[in-house]
């Protein structure tokens, strides 16, 4: 994950308070907008907690500390102009205010974002090949043993299809969508390589 050094930015150009735009890091959907200063994103850094200068207040704000919506720290940047801040954070309850998730929207976030995290983490599992890990497990059975699970769930997907089941289908559509990304790994490929194959048919 990317990570700010705080020496590196023109805090100057704020007379020590900077932007901080703070991004859903499950979703990529902008949350709020807040201000910090070096002892703010220190703060950040240090207990995990996204913590703001507040300007009204006079003093450093921990998001949540008085509605329990804490928004837990991931990692941060800056711009290309190292006068604003973007944090990756995993918000707990609404960002707002008022109650909306978002201060800008209340729209659902696209979950794509997410495929992108499973297929890093297939990618992990299969470099670093972890024990007791069901993804480990899959790339030590080697490439037929996964290309059968990928058979399986697919018929699996068509028959909870056919028996009109929702709820089995979404499961077997997600075991079916997990076992195509570890096939995909063992093969060398990326998810996204399968996303462009569709965006180029798509033109």
């Amino acid at each position: 994950m990317p990570m700010i050094n705080s020496e590196n930015l023109a805090w100057e150009k704020g007379d020590g308070l900077l932007p901080a735009i703070i991004q859903d890091v499950n979703t990529g959907q902008v949350l709020m907008l807040g201000y910090m200063n070096a002892d703010a994103l220190a703060k950040t850094v240090d207990t995990k907690k996204v913590t703001f200068y507040s300007r009204s207040k006079d003093r450093l704000w921990t998001k949540g500390e008085t509605s329990g919506n804490w928004l837990d720290f991931v990692s941060a940047e800056m711009d290309c102009d190292a006068d604003t801040i973007l944090v990756q954070a995993w918000p707990h309850g609404p960002a707002c205010h008022t109650g909306s998730r978002t201060c800008f929207n209340d729209h659902a976030a696209s979950t794509s974002l997410f495929l992108d995290q499973l297929s890093a983490l297939i990618v992990a599992r299969h470099r670093s090949m972890p024990e007791n890990s069901y993804t480990t497990s899959l790339f030590r059975d080697g490439t037929a043993r996964i290309a059968q699970k990928v058979g399986e769930e697919g018929v699996e997907l068509a028959l909870a299809r056919m028996k009109n089941d929702p709820e089995e289908t979404k499961n077997e559509a997600a075991d079916l969508l997990f076992h195509m990304m570890v096939l995909l790994e063992d093969a060398g490929l990326a998810f996204s390589d399968v996303v462009a194959v569709l965006q180029e048919r798509h033109k």
